[in-house]
């Protein structure tokens, strides 16, 4: 895709974070990293693996502001109290700009009672934006990575699809907005 420039993990990260652990300044080690490169981008995005380790908090260390993805799950759920913990220490010991856009809810299914009060819930519980629509969950997202290629390439009319794109309208709106 023109004009989009991708750094993709290898298996060589999953050493970092104990190579990390030892290393005096270990949550500023992106940032540093990011800085040659930050007046070439109008926008990095930075995706954190899901625990919230030495890498996640390099993550938020480099970052303006956070986007959490809410699988509308309850442990989902509960992992968002604690990403808001964590948040809050970065915020006290290594980046005090720190801000959070909102959530993305991800892997939603609407016929469900559950997935709906998660969706319900979340943003009432933390004072967090919750960004609509929420993306449904679809076979379309298993099946894209099969032919190397994203979900709106692979399936551009996809219920999943027209959410993502909506999406990125909004959070882009919200970045600008704040």
């Amino acid at each position: 895709m023109e004009g989009l420039s991708v750094i993709p993990a290898t298996i060589d990260l999953a050493g970092a974070e104990v190579h990390l652990l030892s290393r005096t300044g270990r949550e500023h080690v992106l940032a540093r990293a990011l800085q040659p490169i930050l007046s070439d981008h109008d926008v990095v995005l930075i995706d954190c693996p899901p625990s919230l380790g030495v890498l996640t908090i390099n993550g938020l260390t480099a970052a303006e502001m956070v986007l959490i993805p809410l699988q509308c799950e309850a442990l989902s759920h509960r992992g968002v109290g604690q990403l808001l913990e964590t948040i809050e220490d970065v915020r006290q010991f290594a980046n005090d700009k720190l801000g959070v856009l909102g959530v993305v809810p991800t892997m939603y299914d609407g016929r469900t009672t559950h997935a709906r009060k998660v969706l319900s819930e979340v943003g009432e519980r933390y004072g967090l934006r919750v960004f609509e629509p929420p993306v449904p969950k679809s076979v379309r997202f298993a099946e894209a990575p099969e032919f190397g290629l994203s979900v709106l390439q692979h399936a551009p009319s996809s219920p999943g699809s027209a959410a993502y794109r909506s999406l990125a309208v909004q959070i882009f709106d919200a970045m600008e907005a704040s």
